[in-house]
This record gives structure tokens, sequence and C-alpha cells, in this order.
């Protein structure tokens, strides 16, 4: 038996990407996604594979290639124009069943924590959500005496228990080995203008059903603010930083150095900012190249959001916030006296220019 299962598992080959497409234009979780399954089948000696769902869509099949995709399966029909639940499963579930992926990755979008734990669950896989770090290894991670340790498997990590603890977890029996990943924690990579891949045109069919939603209308949401996952530089407030009225001097630091402002949960929990402003675990997970922590302390939740910030500066009164222990540059002061001065002496600096 154990061999009979061993030789269904070596069926499935390559490295899959849920390519995120809104309104036909792709998602950049999904050239995130395109970087680390690179690496991933660079290690196991095999291919990336962009699956494009959706209507009209087999023009965007280039961008793939660019960034990294060696072949892309397009599913395209009318019944798959905008997102919904029961369509878009069926189409991914039917291209596993069918190509049979050895890793299956999807972004831990709105649209992909829907997406996939119920595709997981059709084609009978476990699915870890919320990764933020993803591997090949050997499972368990130490030789257990009388379990059998295997080879070559996707080892996906998360944060688990609140944030309290990272877990690394696999599924060595059942394939495809399938996790979403957080945006913004990938690296996608460098951009080849001149990549083609091969275009797989796949379409299983498709049958309305009671589980297929009727969307009567479609209201846009149009938002004022720049997302903090794109900003260059990110001055993030924490619940140091005392009062809502208080966010002014960072909002007149990050005027000055081309910044957008963040915050910690415990601001978001205190009502003074909105969740999309939020950088952490329950957050948005972030890489600016320079990220000023501004009363923070530094809980394992928000630096899981931005520790991979290229220049982290953190202005504390407390010596021993934990924020230091991440931070390349550290100022330890009263924030109100800190900040404004640091926003005068970069004015003055650049004044100077």
């Amino acid at each position: 038996m154990a061999a009979m299962e061993q030789s269904l598992i070596e069926q499935y080959k390559d490295v899959y990407v849920f390519a995120q497409q809104v309104d036909n234009e792709i998602s950049q979780i999904a050239f995130e996604l395109l970087g680390k399954a690179k690496d991933l089948a660079d290690d196991l000696g095999e291919q990336v594979v962009a699956v494009l769902i959706g209507h009209n869509v087999k023009g965007l099949a280039d961008q793939l290639a660019v960034y990294g995709a060696d072949k892309v399966i397009v599913v395209d029909d009318p019944e798959l124009e905008v997102y919904r639940t029961e369509p878009y499963t069926h189409a991914l579930a039917s291209v596993i069943n069918e190509f049979k992926p050895e890793i299956m990755l999807v972004g831990a979008t709105a649209i992909g924590r829907d997406l996939g734990p119920r595709v997981s669950a059709r084609v009978g896989t476990g699915l870890t959500a919320d990764c933020t770090k993803l591997d090949i290894g050997d499972f368990p991670l130490e030789p257990i005496p009388g379990q059998e340790q295997k080879h070559k498997q996707l080892l996906m990590t998360r944060p688990a228990f609140g944030g309290n603890t990272i877990a690394t977890i696999a599924c060595p029996d059942n394939r495809p080995q399938m996790s979403t990943v957080r945006p913004g924690v990938m690296e996608k990579n460098e951009p080849k203008p001149d990549a083609k891949a091969e275009v797989i045109e796949f379409n299983p069919g498709f049958t309305p059903n009671k589980n297929y939603v009727e969307i009567l209308d479609i209201v846009r949401n149009v938002a004022n603010v720049v997302d903090i996952q794109d900003a260059k530089v990110l001055v993030s407030g924490g619940r140091g930083v005392g009062s809502p009225e208080n966010f002014k001097i960072l909002e007149d630091l990050a005027e000055v150095v081309g910044g957008t402002v963040s915050c910690s949960r415990a601001v978001v929990d205190s009502g003074w900012k909105p969740k999309d402003m939020q950088v952490g675990q329950t957050g948005k997970t972030v890489r600016p190249d320079v990220y000023f922590a501004i009363g923070i302390s530094g809980a394992i939740q928000h630096v899981a959001g931005m520790e991979e910030s290229d220049l982290i500066i953190a202005i504390n009164k407390d010596e021993d916030a934990p924020i230091f222990d991440v931070a390349d540059f550290g100022i330890v002061g009263d924030l109100n006296k800190v900040v404004p001065m640091l926003t005068e002496q970069i004015k003055a600096a650049i004044a100077a220019k």
C-alpha cells in the first residue's frame, strides 16, 4: 500500500501559482509568488506553471512569463468574468486534477483566502494558511526513531498561537502541497521582458448550479490613500504616540521624507487609524526601503510584518523596547521632541541642497 501511495505521489510535478487577476489586471501577489515558485522549482529540478483564470485573459500570459512562468494554463470562460467562489473553485480544482502539480501556491488575499481552502478540500489535500516562509527540505525536520524522514518536502512556515511561536508544517502524504502566502512577504523575480511561456488552454466546462451566486451589482470602493504595501518609506506609529491627534507629527515627517503613515495593531484597536494602515501579523506585511517605528514596542506580531524592511529606524523612550533588537538605528527619547527635531533637520538638509 505504501509503495502504491508513493507511486501516486510521484505523478505530481512542478510548482503551480494561482495568478490572481481582477478586471483583467494581474495582482502583484501573483508576481511575488512566481518569484518564490522559481526558487522552489530550482530546488526540485522542476518548472514553474501559472494558472490564469478569468474571461478574455489569455493576453495576460506574457506578463506571467516575464516574471518567471515557464508555462501558463489559461482557463477562460464567461462564467469566470468576475470572481465567484463556485466556478473558480471548479476551475482550479479541475486544473489540479488534470495536470497534477506537486505544489500549489495561492495568495492570501480576500480571493485567495476564500478559494484556497475550498480547492484543497475538493482535491483531498491539506492547506497551510498565511505562510511567511517556504522552503524545500526534510520532514520531520530532525530524524525521529521509527519514523520515515521524507526528503524534498515543501516546508511551510507560519506564525501560530497569536504570533507567539513559529510553526513549520508539511503535507508529506498528499498532493498537491498547498499554501496561501501573505502579500508582501515574497520577492518578485527581476523581469525578463523578452520571456515567453508555453500557453495551455483548458476548460473543464461550467454548468451553473445552486452554488453559483448571481452578482446583481458591483460597487467599487475608491481609495484615497496609498496602499502601505506599495510605499517605499513608511512612518509607522504605535500606542506610544499617545493620541490620534499626535499622529500629526508623524504625518509631518512622512511628508518631508516622501513617505506614508502606517500603524500598529494597538492603534487600530484604539480606533485611531483604519485597519488598512495596520502593519503586522494580523495586518499587512510590508517591505519598504525605510521603516520608521515610532512609539512601537516591537511585539513579535508587529515585527513579523516589517522585519524585512531594508532600513529600520526606531524611536522609543524605553531603551529596553524589543523594537531596538531589529532596528538598524535606534533613538531613545521622547518622540514628541525627537520626531519634530528630525523633521526640521531633514527639511534643512533638503533646503541646503
